[in-house]
């Protein structure tokens, strides 16, 4: 039977396979080759993807700016997984800051 998943029960198998990249061959998988290269060049890809979503959200309207959404979401999981990140830890501080008014959220983090 093929059960419809949740968005986060996505992106988590996503994260899982991506964490077994991690000592792979990088000549034949595309997360170990951005793992091998170094949190400098995950980094970067991020900034390309979310440049290339900016622009597609200008340019180019709502097909481009899904695909490269996930584009955008594939490298920020790469990031996470590099640092061992777990997708809980993003969801839990969602989660502490649902119905909280974004500037009061802003603002209490520069008192911190």
């Amino acid at each position: 039977m093929n059960e419809k998943k949740t968005n986060s029960e996505v992106l988590e198998r996503v994260f899982e396979t991506i964490k077994c990249r991690y000592n792979e061959n990088p000549n034949t998988s595309y997360a170990a080759q951005l793992f091998s290269r170094g949190r400098g060049k995950i980094a970067c890809k991020i900034v390309e993807e979310a440049t290339e979503t900016i622009v597609a959200a200008l340019h180019e309207g709502e097909e481009k700016v899904v695909s490269e959404s996930a584009d955008l979401l594939f490298h920020l999981l790469i990031l996470w997984a590099d640092l061992g990140i777990e997708p809980a830890l993003v969801w839990e501080e969602l989660s502490r800051r649902e119905g909280v008014s974004g500037i009061d959220e802003k603002s209490a983090r520069k008192e911190k």
